[in-house]
Formats: C-alpha cells, structure tokens, sequence
C-alpha cells in the first residue's frame, strides 16, 4: 500500500469521526432548546403494616409469652451471674468450707483435688437446692415463658421460695447485725427484709455454721496428733515429724467411722431441707 493510499484512508476515517461528532452536536443543541418538561408530583408514602400478616419482623413467640431473643437475652445474663448466685444464695459456701477444713485436718495438702471437692459440693448444692429450684420453676419461670407473668410478676413470685431458704437459714444475730448496719429498724417479721440485707446475713450465717462444722471434724484429729507427738517423744524420737506417724492413724480412723458418709449427712441434715 502506497502513501497516497494511506493518507486518503486516514482522511476517510477523519472525516466519518467529524461527521459523527457535528450530529452529536446537533441532538445536544435540539434537546437544550427543547421546551421544558414540568416535573411529575411523587408517589406518596405507604403506611406501614402493623398486624404482621404480610410477613413483617414478628419478636413474639405466641399470645403474650417472651420472644426467643429476649429469653436468650435473659438466660445469657443469668449464666454471667450464676457464681455469685451459686456462691451467696445456695448451701455452696458452707459445704465447700466444711470440706475443705475436713481435708486439712486429715493432713492431706492435694487429696481429694480442689476440682473433686468443687464437684462435691456442687451436686451436693443441686440436692440440697432441689426443691427451692422445683418451686421457683413452677412458680416463676414455667409462667413467665408461657405469657401468663410479666417479667417483674415473675421475679417477686420466684423470690418467695428462696427468701424463705435464706430466711430459714439465717441466723438471728446476723440478720440483726445486718439490719443494724443498714441503719434500718428490725422489722416485725423477718420476711419483710429485704434481699440486700438478708443475703449477706445468709453468708455470715453459713461461714460460721461452717466453721463450727470445721472444729467438731478437727477434735478428734488434733487429739490424735498430740497422743502421736507425746509417745514420739517418750521414745526419744524427737527428730521424727509427728505428722508423718499420726497420718496413717487418722486415715484410718477417718475410714472406719465411715467420715465422708457422717460430713455428708451433717452437711445436707442442716438444711433441714431433707431427711
């Protein structure tokens, strides 16, 4: 291909590019000259549908129970809490001191485990707790899922039986210590105390059943350690650690008077709850 032929093709295509932008130009320039369009009024809004029949957002479960959200919401927040509760308003405190202070007076630093004497005092808590947990689910909890309590209905229900635990459990001097600090007058009748003074009256009132439980269980252990300590020492074996010669005593004098089955049986026949 020559030059010439090169340069007429290059004009062609110049000239079609021209021609395309002049016709361009001219539909811009008639639609700019164009009379104006009035702009059309807009669409009015549509009311929202309330009744959920056309498949809206629904958070109830049926009739005037809670929503699965809230119930998850509910039972979230009772887990978080669950420590303190099983700490401060159950049998839990006094039974894991009486068993830890039984473990110390055998001598015994790392047997049973933390972990088996929490597990313990645990289903030993269930047991004890049973029926109180029996009636705040029948009462309370079972009502509020099915609509038929609100949520503030359910809780001044499902307080009453385990008020009456507390109050049950409870020694007089503490709650009077309790009221006193609270510079309130001691009401006429205990049931009118409130949940804030009567749970730290509760505790006070198991640490100290506790204890009491923990030096009845030391006697007779300390007794053995001081009989152990004296013929050590009449035998002239005074280098030789009393706690290594009375430790197999007390294990078996723990075995024979069967100690586990005695603790269990003073710990849950406290309660009063069972037996």
């Amino acid at each position: 291909m020559t030059a010439r032929e090169r340069t007429g093709r290059w004009a062609t295509r110049v000239g079609v590019v021209a021609t395309a932008g002049t016709a361009l130009l001219t539909l811009l320039a008639t639609a700019a000259l164009a009379a104006p369009v009035d702009p059309t009024d807009p669409t009015a809004p549509i009311a929202p549908v309330v009744d959920g029949s056309t498949g809206g957002l629904d958070i109830n479960i049926g009739g005037n129970s809670p929503s699965s959200a809230i119930t998850l919401i509910l039972a979230i927040t009772v887990l978080s809490i669950a420590p303190s509760l099983l700490l401060l308003v159950t049998s839990f405190t006094k039974i894991i001191v009486v068993l830890s202070l039984t473990r110390n007076a055998l001598g015994l630093q790392n047997s049973p485990p933390n972990q088996v004497l929490t597990g313990l005092a645990f289903f030993l808590t269930v047991f004890v707790m049973g029926p109180v947990i029996a009636d705040i689910n029948d009462l309370a909890v079972q009502p509020y899922l099915d609509g038929q309590l609100s949520i503030g209905q359910a809780y001044d229900v499902g307080v009453e039986p385990l008020k009456d635990f507390l109050l049950a459990n409870t020694r007089g001097d503490e709650l009077k210590l309790m009221v006193g600090l609270s510079g309130e007058q001691m009401p006429a009748d205990p049931a009118s105390v409130t949940m804030l003074t009567l749970v730290p009256a509760f505790v006070l009132s198991e640490l100290k059943s506790a204890f009491i439980i923990g030096l009845v269980v030391f006697i007779p252990f300390l007794v053995l350690d001081m009989l152990v300590s004296a013929a050590l020492m009449a035998m002239g074996m005074m280098m030789v650690p009393p706690v290594i010669v009375s430790l197999p005593f007390k294990l078996l004098l723990f075995v024979v008077v069967d100690g586990w089955a005695l603790i269990t049986t003073a710990l849950v026949g406290s309660y009063g709850t069972y037996g």
